[in-house]
């Protein structure tokens, strides 16, 4: 009887580190588990990758955050969860909307708070795994047109420094992967046409970073990942 494929839960399956994120850990044989608000998105993902099973929901709104982990655990205890959900507007102190400041701590840091509530004890149990989540610099310092997204990113990053410390000893890896970069999309091409190939973090490459964090041997976890492309200035 051959084994069950590993499970990896990912959220915020998006059109780069998201969809990259998803096929890198496909290719290495796990089921996947595809979150995003985006129902077309993750029907092609669907269809291109196989063994994957789409859960379309808004992790901003709590009762489809509620049917979101309820129909994950439908599916079963995932071996690895990748928080890739971000919510994240910009301004600063004067002209941002607290309600977007709510919002945004709302997707990042509530979210994050209930998802590991509900999967890391069956983790645990299952026999461990590990838990990701990915972010970006905003996580350790405020600019002044972050003033509604960095605090945000702080609070999620020591959320997740905080289970990391009471999970790690129980066998599930806590780690924080801050991507110091512009990701190479369609959007940020647009944004920035004169910049060269080599200024663009590439999907393909952060997913290769989430995926071995996910894997590193026990004598050797990590929690803090800063990556940057090597031109980025820092």
């Amino acid at each position: 009887m051959k084994d069950k494929p590993r499970v990896c839960l990912i959220t915020g399956v998006g059109p780069g580190t998201g969809s990259a994120i998803a096929r890198r850990f496909a290719g290495d044989g796990y089921r996947l588990l595809l979150n995003a608000r985006n129902k077309e998105r993750l029907a092609e993902l669907e269809d291109e990758l196989g063994n994957a099973v789409s859960i379309c929901a808004d992790l901003a709104d709590p009762k489809e955050r509620l049917n979101f982990i309820e129909a994950v655990l439908r599916e079963g205890v995932p071996d690895i969860v990748v928080n890739n959900a971000v919510g994240g507007t910009f301004g600063n102190y004067l002209n941002i909307d607290p309600a977007d400041l709510t919002r945004n701590f709302t997707i990042n840091v509530e979210a994050l708070l209930d998802i590991a509530r509900a999967l890391i004890p069956r983790m645990i149990d299952s026999g461990g795994g590990a838990f990701l989540a990915t972010g970006n610099t905003s996580a350790y310092r405020g600019k002044a047109n972050f003033a509604g997204f960095a605090p945000t990113k702080a609070a999620q990053r020591i959320l997740l420094e905080s289970i990391a410390r009471e999970v790690g000893p129980k066998g599930v890896h806590c780690a924080y992967i801050a991507i110091d970069a512009v990701i190479d999309l369609a959007w940020t091409r647009k944004m920035a046409p004169d910049k060269p190939d080599d200024f663009f973090a590439q999907p393909n490459d952060i997913a290769d970073e989430v995926y071995r964090l996910a894997h590193q041997l026990k004598s050797a976890w990590s929690f803090d990942s800063v990556i940057r492309p090597f031109g980025e200035p820092w």
